[in-house]
């Protein structure tokens, strides 16, 4: 899964082809190639990635001499926004927008792009592309957080070095129009850096000390800073931990894995090896309800009729992968 926007501005939209262009030349990761000479051996390293990321996590280890000292309801919210943003990258970014696994109403999409910013880990059209690049291209040079470049690499080593060319090259012939013609991906992209700065820091700092009288240094620390650390890091084991550890009941010839707990982490994502073998399936997993709430909220937004179409493998074209590449471990 992609990480944190790290560009200082986005390029507004023009055509299809020039977004397209530019998002990829402006993500993160500093933004552009490593220079000609520099593919497969030298890296260039975005230094200010590397202290941002410093920085932020050196907050996150001091906002905990602070859990001790904050009100239950602070830490219950802490959590609660986890939960919020998670599901915008899991429900929003990764099963609705980059997989069309299933379709979602206007009130929905709404809720998921609002949910996505407080993730902070790039907008909407920059995670799916990114993240249709990494399931095309898995485990090359074309793949953003290729995992056979080793665990620190694919969990955050590559937002502090240039884009591989390949990753630039090769993501210039996805196809992503079905991403520029969806109004609510066009506005949250548009608005991205203020809808960041209000969910991800300042609605989760301030509801505590304005609704239960939280001190908003715990505020911040906690319910900003921790949380925010916390979820990017979880959603990394995606990208890292579930590329390395696990057993391969579906397809022993890729290297995602089953990893339960990643999923446990990520509310559903760690059973990779199932999602990259069928990534079509709104579940992510064969076993539906076991542990995914994802899942649920995607259920039960069906049930309030906000949700639709759910695509789902059927059991028999599970079984004959299972025994045709699978490696006999369940």
């Amino acid at each position: 899964m992609p990480g944190p926007a790290t560009d200082a501005g986005k390029i507004p939209f023009c055509d299809a082809k020039e977004e397209i262009r530019a998002g990829l030349e402006s993500s993160e990761g500093g933004g552009g190639p490593e220079r000609p000479g520099a593919r497969g051996h030298r890296q260039n390293i975005v230094w200010r990635n590397v202290v941002l990321m410093s920085l932020l996590h050196l907050g996150a280890v001091y906002s905990l001499v602070l859990i001790p000292k904050a009100k239950p309801l602070t830490l219950l919210w802490a959590y609660f926004c986890f939960l919020l943003a998670a599901l915008g990258v899991t429900a929003g970014a990764h099963r609705l927008w980059s997989h069309r696994s299933y379709k979602a109403k206007l009130p929905l999409r709404i809720f998921l792009a609002v949910a996505n910013s407080m993730a902070f880990q790039n907008d909407i059209f920059e995670w799916s592309r990114d993240h249709r690049a990494h399931h095309k291209y898995s485990e090359t040079d074309a793949d953003p957080h290729n995992a056979r470049r080793g665990f620190f690499f694919s969990h955050i080593g590559w937002l502090f070095v240039r884009k591989h060319p390949d990753v630039i090259e090769k993501g210039r012939k996805l196809d992503v129009t079905d991403l520029l013609a969806d109004p609510v991906v066009r506005i949250q992209r548009k608005y991205y850096k203020i809808s960041v700065v209000l969910m991800c820091f300042v609605v989760p700092t301030l509801v505590p000390w304005y609704i239960w009288g939280e001190s908003l240094w715990n505020s911040y620390f906690l319910a900003s800073i921790l949380r925010y650390t916390i979820s990017l890091n979880v959603a990394w084991l995606v990208n890292s931990a579930a590329h390395m550890y696990g057993n391969r009941p579906y397809d022993k010839h890729i290297s995602p894995r089953q990893n339960p707990l990643v999923a446990l982490g990520a509310i559903g994502e760690g059973f990779h090896n199932y999602h990259h073998t069928f990534p079509f399936d709104y579940s992510a997993s064969e076993f539906g309800l076991n542990f995914n709430p994802t899942t649920w909220f995607i259920d039960f937004m069906c049930w309030l009729g906000l949700a639709t179409d759910r695509k789902r493998a059927t059991k028999p074209m599970i079984e004959a992968r299972k025994a045709r590449t699978g490696d006999s471990s369940a």
